[in-house]
């Protein structure tokens, strides 16, 4: 591409390619496509976007086009790579100026630089870093801020490569350039300290940006840049002084005044500080050992005490906390529980905590927390009034209530210091605990309604007891504590009053499988029966949340619980359909299929005014898939929990299913685990099979052909169909299936073979006529693995299930079969049946299911009598298998003397269901009732061997017989005529 003439057909189309009409973008785009592999494009593409006199919109296109270009063709081994020549043509005009006027352009400069310097520097490019130095000395504002932009970008991108070779170049280059990064940081930070109170805000601004990514540029070279930085003067000395340019920092906030983008900057620079000694004592806790004390003494004195008065803000707060935080916890410095065994770096840093942390400033600390820290601001009760499902999700941090404190540790003040109080009162509980017991003490029984600030301490109070309950176990009598304070504080309706309510059902709820005597439960249920009838819905919620830790718990007694059934199944519904944030409908719908799935069947006479609202309530959430996924799992415990009369919900239910199954559908991405489990549920749980019921199949070849991690359900699913309707089911859908099945077999792993191996003995066993007509097509492909002695056990065992039942139940079948592949192995049909007998009884110690076991003792005795000579050679593997399963199966009656099958089934048993199980679903009375019809239950292995052999005698005439079973080990003979005799 010759630079001259094409500059201006690229300006052109890159202009056309900024078009708001796609009639002329779309055409831009493609000709700028084909352009990505002309040598020469990415030339003018610098020329472009290094000129300033052209469009600003076109001149950023050309640096998104240079970008993604070096992703594609940068590397050498890359199709259509640059070349060589080209190459070092624009590393050279790269940094030829650094005077790009527009900031967001000059960033994403300075991030292609970065890119290109990832795979070229410093062994192709070894100029780079020279002159990224010499640059940010000019004297020139614009072309010192673009130089140390790029700077910085470049050093972010060395410092994340991996390799052992990149990270020795990185460490090379670390060790060469610490000493010129802190010169440029101290100047950078001195001049904006001298600047701050001049007045002159564009200087200080302009002053404070070049700290800042100097700062970043020492944050990636001290964390990522040394093997041993405390062996480094100069690290140490920079991290040392971190802690006084804090100081400086944040008295600097005193002079910024309200100028927010000053501010800002000037916070974001605070932050930067604390996050480099994060970092670092997160990649290097040892090196850390000598910031202890320092860093210590500086986040306490900031956070806990009148130090930090006027001058901190939350996000630093959190910073501060965090890193006591991970000073506390970090499992550097714990030492083993024999000392000696520790290394003497932990000792020296444990030494160094335990001299800090003592009795006063734990106990300080401790305090503070709760009646600083945990105590509701006038923003949160102002939210609580104005916006009280806000105020939940909130307090909860949201995702979708399924919360864990330690998830917004890093950027919410909140949680942050709650984790920082559970942490601290785990590692130093011996003394804490009593400081937390003597709060309590303080509290005991009831706060006057217009004392708000004692009612806010008292939930400070209770807000740390819960968190530490376990903690607490063997200090505090709850049971006690429950009946003579905490149960008269729920029963106080005063408005004011609604915090504590909040607080102690909430606190009720941490402690209820820590440390609650089964006993208490009823007295519990009634206060949330009242709970849930609160004239404050914030207090409502929390109630709900405690109902569902209850239900949860290991000790839960449905027998308990049913009397307040009806109420708070009612009084949930009411919450559900008062709600209106998506967030706090999930929650309480998760609360109410917990319910249900407790109390499973006892749930049926209950839920019809929710099996009435979900289908609006799914019609509002059209746009909110996360909803839908709580209505899915409502509706699983639903369908478990009406059984059989589940057929009533179909006409929501199965449209439901199509939509969340339905992979051609985009809310497919959010619904189809859940939209799986429900199909699956609603099929066990099917009295018989619909129309409609049976449409849905037609979403499964799709999933199918995904061979996605939701395979394992969808053959559960496939199964459910077959004892649910398999000669509907079959005729209309097995020609498909088996095609997929085909097509699975050769791609999915072992255990994946096996469950489609399962589906097809799943048919033959449930329709042995059809069953193997409709799976024809994978039947030779069992056939082979067995004759070719399959290697893996756990398939071969299912093949020989599969076979098994076909030679068993459908023997004119097998036959036709066995004919078949006669011609596929060009054998005569006699060799290939007495190869396939031999594999099998030298294979039969791969199955290990009795049922399996059983079942190929019937399926080769089956082939008795015979005259045929290849059977009659095979006759002793015969019996050997019988014997095998005979000892399988074989149990002596201890009165009698005599054996017995003891997996005979007589007759249909309901089986008695204690309250710990769950009533047997429709399908598994399927199941029960195929069984009574199934061969390996219905058939006495005992009798059909004896039948079999006095056939087999009888055709061959006992001259011919005798011989036979002279080919038959003499102590397995024995055996056998021990379990014959009677016969």
């Amino acid at each position: 591409m010759d630079l001259n003439s094409a500059s201006t057909v690229v300006l052109q189309v890159l202009t056309q390619a900024t078009s708001q009409d796609t009639a002329v973008l779309k055409p831009a785009e493609e000709q700028l496509k084909q352009w990505e592999t002309q040598p020469g494009f990415y030339s003018v593409l610098l020329n472009i976007f290094t000129n300033h006199t052209l469009d600003i919109n076109v001149r950023w296109l050309a640096v998104l086009y240079f970008k993604n270009g070096i992703d594609r063709y940068w590397r050498r081994v890359a199709p259509h790579a640059l070349s060589e020549e080209e190459k070092s043509t624009l590393r050279a005009g790269l940094i030829t100026n650094f005077n790009e006027p527009i900031n967001q352009i000059a960033t994403q400069i300075a991030v292609l630089i970065a890119k290109v310097a990832r795979l070229d520097c410093p062994r192709q490019w070894p100029e780079l870093i020279p002159t990224l130095i010499e640059s940010v000395k000019v004297q020139d504002d614009l072309r010192q801020h673009r130089a140390l932009l790029t700077f910085y970008h470049v050093t972010k991108t060395l410092a994340s490569k991996r390799l052992a070779a990149d990270r020795k170049l990185f460490y090379d280059l670390a060790s060469g350039i610490y000493n010129f990064a802190c010169s440029l940081w101290n100047h950078h930070t001195d001049t904006f300290l001298q600047q701050v109170s001049s007045g002159n805000e564009a200087a200080v601004l302009s002053s404070l940006e070049r700290t800042l990514l100097s700062l970043k540029v020492l944050r990636k070279l001290t964390v990522n840049g040394f093997v041993e930085p405390h062996k480094n003067m100069e690290v140490m000395g920079f991290l040392h002084g971190i802690f006084d340019r804090l100081k400086q920092f944040l008295e600097c906030s005193r002079s910024v005044g309200t100028n927010n983008v000053c501010r800002d900057r000037l916070e974001k620079t605070i932050i930067l500080f604390t996050k480099v000694l994060l970092d670092f004592l997160d990649q290097h806790p040892f090196s850390f050992t000598p910031l202890i004390q320092r860093s210590l003494e500086f986040s306490v004195s900031y956070v806990f005490t009148e130090v930090g008065e006027g001058i901190t803000f939350e996000r630093f707060i959190v910073q501060c906390m965090n890193l006591i935080k991970m000073i506390v916890k970090n499992y550097a410095y714990k030492p083993s529980k024999n000392f000696e065994d520790s290394s003497p770096e932990t000792l020296e840093a444990h030494k160094i905590k335990m001299a800090f942390f003592t009795y006063p400033t734990l106990t300080e600390i401790c305090r503070r927390l709760v009646s600083h820290y945990f105590l509701l601001t006038e923003e949160e009760l102002t939210m609580w009034e104005e916006d009280p499902e806000g105020f939940t999700v909130e307090e909860t941090g949201g995702d979708s209530w399924k919360y864990s404190l330690r998830k917004f540790v890093f950027f919410s003040l909140q949680p942050c210091t709650e984790v920082l109080f559970i942490d601290i009162f785990h590692e130093y509980n011996q003394t804490l605990t009593p400081v937390l017991l003597e709060m309590m003490q303080t509290l005991q029984g009831p706060t006057n309604v217009e004392d708000m600030n004692a009612l806010l301490i008292k939930d400070a109070v209770y807000n740390a007891v819960g968190l530490a309950a376990y903690e607490l176990f063997d200090s505090v009598d709850f049971d006690q504590w429950f009946k003579n304070q905490l149960l008269p504080e729920l029963q106080v309706i005063h408005n004011r009053y609604k915090p504590l309510r909040r607080r102690v059902i909430w606190l009720i709820g941490q402690w209820i499988s820590v440390k609650f005597k089964s006993d208490l439960r009823p007295m519990l249920y009634e206060a949330i029966c009242n709970l849930l009838q609160d004239q404050d819905l914030v207090v409502r919620i929390e109630t709900a949340t405690t109902l569902k830790l209850t239900v949860d718990d290991f000790e839960f007694r449905t027998d308990q619980f049913l009397p307040y059934l009806e109420t708070m199944f009612t009084l949930l519904f009411q919450l559900l359909q008062q709600v209106t944030e998506c967030d706090t409908k999930m929650h309480v719908l998760h609360v109410l299929s917990c319910v249900i799935e407790r109390v499973n069947m006892q749930i049926r006479p209950y839920v019809g005014c929710l099996v009435q609202y979900l289908p609006l309530l799914w019609k509002q959430s059209e746009e909110h898939n996360m909803l839908r996924c709580a209505i899915l799992t409502t509706l699983i415990h639903l369908v478990q929990g009406l059984g059989a009369d589940s057929k009533n919900l179909y006409p929501f239910l199965l449209p439901v299913i199509q939509l969340s199954t339905d992979v051609s559908q985009p809310p497919h991405v959010y619904l189809l685990e859940d939209g799986l489990e429900l199909w699956l549920v609603t099929l066990e749980n099917s009295p018989c099979i619909t129309p409609e019921l049976l449409r849905i199949f037609q979403n499964m070849s799709p999933l199918l052909e995904r061979s996605s991690e939701n395979l394992r359900t969808c053959f559960k699913i496939i199964n459910g169909y077959i004892f649910l309707s398999s000669t509907e089911f079959l005729q209309t859908y097995a020609v498909g299936l088996c095609q997929s099945f085909c097509e699975l077999l050769k791609e999915i792993t072992t255990e994946g073979q096996v469950q489609v191996l399962k589906v097809v003995e799943n048919a033959l066993k449930v329709n042995p006529v059809l069953g193997p007509q409709m799976f024809q097509p994978i039947l030779p492909y069992v056939f082979r693995g067995i004759i070719e002695g399959e290697r893996y056990p756990v398939v071969m065992s299912t093949y020989l299930g599969v076979m098994g039942r076909v030679l068993l139940q459908n023997a004119s079948f097998f036959s036709s079969l066995l004919n078949e592949m006669a011609h596929k192995f060009n054998q005569e049909m006699d060799q290939l049946l007495g190869n396939m007998i031999e594999m099998w009884v030298d294979r039969m110690d791969n199955i290990t299911q009795p049922e399996r076991r059983k079942l190929s003792a019937l399926a080769l005795l089956s082939l008795l009598p015979s005259d045929n000579s290849v059977i009659q050679d095979k006759f002793c593997g015969i019996i050997n298998i019988s014997v095998e399963g005979l000892h399988d199966v074989m149990t002596e009656d201890p009165e009698t003397g005599t054996y017995k099958d003891c997996m005979l089934m007589s007759h249909l048993e309901e089986p008695k269901v204690t309250e710990d199980e769950e009533p047997p679903t429709e399908q598994d009375k399927r199941k029960k009732i195929l069984a009574l019809k199934d061969p390996v239950h219905t058939v006495s292995l005992q009798q059909f061997t004896y039948e079999k052999l006095k056939a087999q005698q009888e055709l061959l005439g006992e001259q011919a017989f005798q011989p036979l079973m002279e080919t038959v080990d003499t102590e397995i003979v024995t055996q056998l005529q021990e379990f014959l005799q009677g016969f």
